[in-house]
């Protein structure tokens, strides 16, 4: 009979396994010693141990699935509950429970990380929702589209939550999405019609700018091309291909006009300056004039020299007020000569005058006389009254016999 810590062989062969439950039978060995029975059945037990340690490493270093584990750790047990082995079968137990609890932990921690990645990523759709809700509204229709489309790629990146939530978050962001479009859709759908009723309108502008491209009207014609370009400016845009081909022919109308029309007025700024030159030598011929002497001679060379002067025409428009002003100068002053003249030789608004004058003279003397009475009886208020009086009196006496003084009186 031949023994060990672990099992032993009896007489008959027989090979047995210690355990805390006590011994069993594994086999039996009738090839050989005793010793060589039990180190059979030892080595088939380090065949157990091997493939528990590689279990156990799969399980600490690979992603091995907990219900693959649980599958191998079984199988594991069975053979070393059946297994016909000499060794410490107990401890293989014991490391496979161990290995259970291992595994157990692993998928608490897996469980553990996926609710909290499945938080983490209804918090994330959960946001993606808000924004793409938000951008719903927004009238940035490309910043607002490219970032929608940004949400929907983040989105297809993120982990599924389960179905019911999944679904529901979906169909917000979905909703939001199809909302914005429908708005997009419609505003350049407003847009294009917009730019279809611009082009319409501006395409009767250029209608009528190219048929003013041959006026001779400057003036007028001119300010309608002032209107007609307010008249684009307030249509608005049309398609941009339209608009550019619209602007060109528009603006190539008014181009021809105003480039007939500066020809025309560079010709006649040449002649209007000539002109100029003339009136001025005019203006000089007509400031020999004065001062007048001659009434009636300065009169007759003013006559002439204004016909030659309205027989010249038009100057430049800010030459004009001062070649005038100094012409309108000389003619004043002969006015001015014969309005004295008129006065001079006027008799009958001499004597108004000189009535005048003695009316007022009269008016004088006797406020005089009673301003020395008031203050002979002591009524300086009332000396002073007539003061105040006598002194506008006296003022408008003074400008009464400057009059007659004009008369030669």
């Amino acid at each position: 009979m031949s023994s060990d810590p672990w099992g032993r062989v009896d007489e008959s062969g027989t090979v047995y396994v210690r355990t805390a439950d006590g011994e069993r039978a594994v086999g039996s060995w009738q090839a050989g010693s005793p010793d060589e029975a039990l180190a059979y059945f030892k080595r088939k037990y380090d065949g157990l141990v091997v493939e528990i340690g590689l279990l156990e490493r799969r399980v600490q270093t690979t992603d091995l699935s907990a219900k693959d584990a649980m599958t191998a750790i079984e199988h594991l047990r069975e053979q070393v509950t059946d297994a016909h082995a000499v060794g410490d079968l107990d401890s293989l137990g014991q490391r496979l429970d161990k290995l259970v609890a291992s595994v157990d932990a692993r998928r608490e921690e897996r469980r553990a990380a996926k609710a909290r990645q499945s938080e983490e990523a209804r918090s994330q759709k959960e946001a993606l929702v808000a924004e793409a809700e938000e951008l719903a509204a927004s009238e940035q229709w490309r910043a607002a589209g490219e970032r929608l489309r940004a949400l929907v790629d983040t989105w297809k990146g993120l982990p599924r939550l389960d179905r019911k939530s999944d679904d529901e978050l979906w169909h917000r962001f979905s909703h939001a999405r199809s909302a914005f479009s429908k708005r997009r859709k419609a505003h350049f759908a407003s847009l294009d019609a917009q730019r279809e009723d611009a082009r319409r309108r501006k395409e009767k502008l250029v209608q009528e700018a190219e048929a003013l491209s041959s006026s001779r009207e400057w003036g007028p014609t001119a300010a309608r091309y002032r209107e007609l370009m307010s008249e684009w400016k307030a249509a608005g845009r049309a398609q941009r291909e339209a608009e550019d081909d619209l602007w060109n022919r528009f603006r190539g109308a008014q181009d021809v006009f105003f480039q007939a029309r500066g020809e025309v007025f560079a010709e006649r700024d040449t002649e209007q300056r000539e002109n100029l030159t003339l009136k001025e030598e005019l203006a000089a011929e007509a400031e020999k004039l004065l001062p007048v002497g001659d009434l009636k001679g300065a009169r007759a060379s003013f006559r002439a020299i204004n016909e030659r002067w309205e027989a010249i025409g038009h100057v430049p428009r800010d030459a004009r007020p001062k070649i005038e002003g100094r012409m309108h100068a000389v003619e004043r002053a002969i006015q001015e000569a014969e309005d004295a003249e008129w006065r001079r030789t006027n008799p009958e608004a001499r004597a108004r005058a000189a009535g005048l004058t003695g009316q007022l003279q009269d008016a004088v003397d006797k406020l005089r006389t009673q301003i020395d009475a008031a203050r002979a009886a002591g009524n300086d208020a009332k000396a002073e009254k007539l003061s105040r009086e006598l002194e506008g009196r006296q003022a408008l006496l003074d400008q009464a016999l400057k009059g007659l003084h004009e008369f030669g009186g």
